[in-house]
């Protein structure tokens, strides 16, 4: 079976020479190839794997800084292998992990996601990340123990399937879980960084909080959104209707409401529910229109048997 290893660079000219090296002492053994992609980098990166660049390795180049996100989504789109690896270029993964990892995967898995078990980094970063973790985990119910870490192997039909847009690389897992794959994790070595500079800063942070908020939304009402907008607008409208009933018995009494601030709430719970439903409508349509136009099912078979098939596998 052939194998893919995307790598994903911006500024790392320093680790190239040792990257590809690295790589093809770990699968010497494989049908492999190196697909190197890089993101705009404004360094030397680009002349520095055109020097080094051995018969199995391809330089994809994209005309600008994309992130890390869409440079690993070109990368995928180029493999043509039936196992696909990410792994950093930074030196920090180890590509002697990549053949246990493979082993792993064909135990009956469709992904395999690293933990890095000795973790080289900041404490600080360290200490953010288990917090991440923790929160994916529990908002998620994907029970990845390291999220962060680029070193994954796929299966080819998972890979081509998943969708990736934006900065959701660190979401791989829970886009992997909401295609259907089977994903296991196991300890992978972590090395200091030997060149260059980490291009990761608390500013990601929020980042990462607004990505999670998308994911949440999409794991559990991508193909029924209404579900979520016309709950909410129904619960909200019910409150404003029953807030601005109690008003109007106190009217009815000949007590004044006109000043009171619950019914500016129950007004405002009436409208915002309506808008919220109105919502609903035009998020099915939308998701409709999305699946409809572009000849897309909002499922995936993943096989088909038939007595005869089966009698010839058991033959």
């Amino acid at each position: 079976m052939k194998l893919s290893v995307v790598v994903p660079l911006m500024n790392e000219e320093d680790n190239i020479k040792y990257l590809i090296e690295e790589v093809d002492k770990a699968l010497k053994d494989f049908d492999y190839e190196l697909i190197l992609v890089d993101d705009g980098s404004t360094d030397n990166t680009v002349e520095e794997i055109k020097k080094h660049m051995n018969d199995k390795t391809k330089l994809v180049i994209l005309n600008r800084n994309y992130g890390q996100t869409s440079a690993m989504a070109a990368g995928i789109e180029v493999a043509s292998g039936d196992i696909i690896v990410t792994i950093d270029g930074d030196l920090q993964n180890d590509p002697s992990d990549i053949p246990m990892m493979i082993e792993k995967l064909n135990e009956g898995y469709d992904v395999v996601a690293g933990i890095r078990a000795k973790r080289k980094d900041e404490p600080f970063r360290k200490f953010l990340s288990k917090i991440a973790n923790k929160i994916i985990r529990k908002v998620t119910g994907v029970h990845i123990t390291d999220y962060g870490c680029t070193l994954k192997v796929f299966k080819k039909d998972v890979a081509k399937n998943l969708q990736l847009y934006g900065e959701l690389h660190r979401f791989i897992p829970i886009l992997a879980e909401m295609y259907g794959a089977k994903i296991t994790e196991v300890p992978v070595k972590h090395h200091e960084r030997k060149f260059g500079k980490s291009k990761y800063g608390f500013n990601r942070t929020f980042k990462v909080i607004s990505d999670l908020m998308y994911l949440v939304f999409m794991q559990r009402f991508g193909q029924k959104p209404m579900h979520f907008f016309g709950t909410v607008g129904f619960i909200m409208f019910s409150l404003g209707v029953l807030i601005d009933f109690y008003l109007l018995i106190l009217k009815l009494f000949g007590q004044s409401i006109g000043g009171r601030p619950l019914l500016t709430l129950g007004t405002m719970l009436i409208l915002g529910g309506i808008q919220l439903i109105t919502t609903g409508f035009l998020a099915e349509i939308m998701i409709r229109t999305y699946y409809e136009s572009q000849g897309k099912k909002p499922y995936v078979i993943k096989e088909i048997v038939t007595k005869d098939s089966q009698m010839r596998v058991e033959s």
